[in-house]
């Protein structure tokens, strides 16, 4: 059986140590910033997500209940995107629809359509 390698100490920032940080960790790697942006101008997944909600709600003039589903595609977004078509009493029979929104690579909306109504109680089950 080959002997334990010595556990290596981590370095915590209560040590004291002031050595410098480029001494202990790799020279010239930095973590990247966090863009809105992903690729070529497109916006990243949560600007696409708000995008999607914003201007689907412009044109059906209702609010959007949630955005439940999110994919990038070669020519910008997919989305689905839930929406109160019909408020009831009690809030579980209310009437939800999901659209699938389409949008470029700019974050606009290209075309939309209703794919499913179903009541707010509901649950999918397996067919």
């Amino acid at each position: 059986m080959a002997p334990a390698e010595p556990a290596r100490r981590r370095r915590s920032p209560s040590d004291g140590d002031d050595r410098d940080d480029a001494q202990t960790s790799r020279p010239g790697r930095k973590a990247p910033p966090r863009k809105t942006v992903a690729r070529r101008g497109t916006p990243g997944a949560a600007a696409a997500m708000r995008l999607a909600a914003q201007q689907l709600s412009e044109l059906l003039g209702r609010p959007p209940e949630s955005v439940s589903a999110l994919k990038p595609t070669e020519d910008g977004w997919e989305a689905q995107v839930e929406v109160v078509e019909l408020e009831r009493i009690p809030d579980t029979t209310s009437v939800l629809a999901s659209y699938k929104v389409t949008m470029d690579e700019e974050g606009e909306l290209i075309s939309y359509e209703r794919t499913r109504r179903y009541s707010r109680g509901m649950i999918d089950r397996p067919t």
